[in-house]
């Protein structure tokens, strides 16, 4: 016999199907039908704020490729966790928010029932890849269904589904099932034979990959070794193939040393990558030489930086299958490019700002003893500006700095998120005074689950990048001063551990005893010296 169930049970049931094992938010009125489907399959974290709820499920997303999902009530629950939803639009990562909804004949009546939005998913809709209204129990599996595809063919985008409370009671027979999901699209091959004639006449290509590249690590690491090719990172691309490449200038688009180079190349390799202006900061960066893009999105093909040969395919295989198509080329200017990345390089140490330079001791004494696993979620702060060229990753998936919506408040749930979809690796904050504020009260959340987070607070007396940018252009400084809390006594009051340090040996000590503690250890890092 069939289990009969609510509605909102099969959805906690059919999310279990299609793979997902934990959901995060904050329960309420309108979400308690949910309630009686967790903690059985799918486990519940309850989040402090839903917007932190919403960056937990962001960073699950960053650090597995695979669908992060949040489980709020309507309204206020929808509008906190909407700054994740345009965060992870940007980023393009597959995150589901899931919320109630007033009850369906209410519905853009404005009869002021309660949490009442006349249109939530009007609301998200332009934050996500769509955004839908279950009218009746029965919509629910077609949404999920349409969700899970796109998460799995499409550029990931987040995905918004409203369920009303009146449709979250009603009763259904327990059989939904998850869909068979497509495969991802694949490349032209005679696009890939033209692709590979362009790269193999190339005198000084330069590849540049992006976050959309993530699979194609291996291929792209032996093709950049075959033409001899530069490679640029973007923030979301950094990792795939490791800073330490003796062809790799990390995510250093940000850096004029690197984009003055960018016109020399005759051909550029463009994969997974929307060559956006929040890697670069210029309005425009200088690509003269033929553009090749590599994007699962054809939407990327012809926008700011036209292709004059575009593929509209998965950067996995299309990159192997470029690769066989360059199976027997070696280029002669591998070492010259090899010599032209490592005086770049070079440029960038000597053209360093006084605080960059504090940065970068700073970053290179935390990589000295962190485990070259380590995922670093980074909030937009300064520290994490210079570390977006200057600390080496070695892999994908361990750099967290959302620098396209650049929210605030999003590294340490986004932390928690990552070091519970994997358990077993270590996952560091590095936060801004200000901008751990956002989101602070998740540090309770963290020492609940006992997550043994090292949470690096650089600790520059205020909003110091605007401080910076007001000073420049000679503006009174406005708002960026604000009174600090005692960092060490309010992670105590929130049953975490707590150290000042100023010194980066200090630093180093507390950073390896975090990473074995038993809960969180916010780490206040003031002006560190030598």
């Amino acid at each position: 016999m069939k289990e009969r169930m609510t509605c909102a049970e099969a959805t906690v049931r059919l999310l279990e199907r299609y793979g997902v094992s934990t959901v995060f938010g904050i329960p309420g009125v309108h979400t308690l039908d949910f309630c009686r489907g967790l903690d059985q399959g799918v486990r519940h974290i309850q989040a402090r704020n839903e917007q932190g709820a919403g960056f937990m499920a962001e960073g699950w997303a960053r650090a597995t490729g695979e669908p992060g999902v949040a489980l709020v009530i309507s309204g206020p629950g929808v509008t906190n966790a909407s700054t994740a939803l345009g965060q992870a639009y940007a980023d393009s990562l597959p995150m589901l928010l899931i919320s109630a909804d007033a009850a369906s004949d209410s519905l853009g009546k404005g009869w002021g029932v309660l949490h009442e939005i006349t249109d939530q998913t009007e609301m998200t809709r332009p934050l996500t890849g769509f955004s839908a209204t279950a009218w009746r129990a029965q919509d629910v599996p077609e949404l999920l269904a349409r969700a899970f595809t796109l998460f799995a063919t499409q550029r990931p985008r987040p995905v918004h589904i409203s369920i009303p409370i009146d449709v979250q009671a009603e009763f259904v027979d327990d059989d939904w099932l998850p869909v068979n999901l497509p495969g991802l699209p694949e490349a032209n091959p005679a696009d890939i034979a033209t692709a590979a004639g362009w790269l193999k006449d190339a005198t000084s290509p330069i590849l540049m990959i992006g976050g959309g590249a993530t699979a194609a690590g291996a291929q792209l690491t032996e093709i950049a070794e075959r033409i001899g090719a530069i490679v640029v990172a973007s923030t979301a691309g950094k990792g795939i193939i490791s800073d330490d490449h003796p062809l790799s200038l990390s995510a250093a688009t940000v850096r004029p040393e690197v984009l003055r180079i960018l016109p020399e190349a005759d051909v550029i390799l463009a994969v997974g990558t929307e060559l956006s202006e929040t890697d670069s900061f210029v309005e425009r960066m200088d690509l003269s030489g033929r553009i090749i893009r590599i994007d699962i999105d054809p939407g990327k093909i012809n926008d700011v930086y036209p292709a004059d040969l575009g593929i509209v395919a998965d950067a996995g295989s299309t990159a192997q299958a470029l690769l066989d198509a360059l199976k027997d080329h070696r280029n002669d200017s591998v070492e010259p490019a090899k010599e032209r990345a490592a005086l770049v390089r070079s440029q960038i140490r000597q053209g360093l700002s006084v605080s960059e330079n504090q940065h970068v001791g700073i970053l290179a004494a935390l990589a000295q003893v962190a485990p070259t696993d380590t995922i670093w979620s980074g909030d937009a702060c300064q520290l994490v500006y210079t570390g977006a060229f200057a600390m080496p990753m070695h892999a994908p998936r361990k750099w967290f700095y959302p620098a396209g919506y650049c929210a605030l408040g999003n590294a340490l749930p986004n932390a928690i998120g990552a070091r519970l979809a994997r358990p077993d690796t270590p996952v560091a904050v590095l936060a801004g005074d200000g901008g751990f504020m956002f989101t602070m009260p998740e540090l309770i959340t963290a020492a609940e689950l006992g997550l043994p987070i090292p949470i690096i607070i650089w600790e520059n007396g205020g909003l110091k990048q605007i401080q910076d940018d007001m000073d420049q252009r000679q503006i009174r400084r406005v708002g960026v001063e604000g009174v600090n809390p005692d960092f060490a006594a309010l992670a105590r009051a929130c049953h975490a551990l707590a150290v000042d340090v100023d010194a980066n040996d200090a630093l180093q000590d507390a950073f390896v005893a975090a990473l074995s503690a038993d809960r969180p250890t916010v780490i206040i890092c003031h002006e560190v010296r030598d």
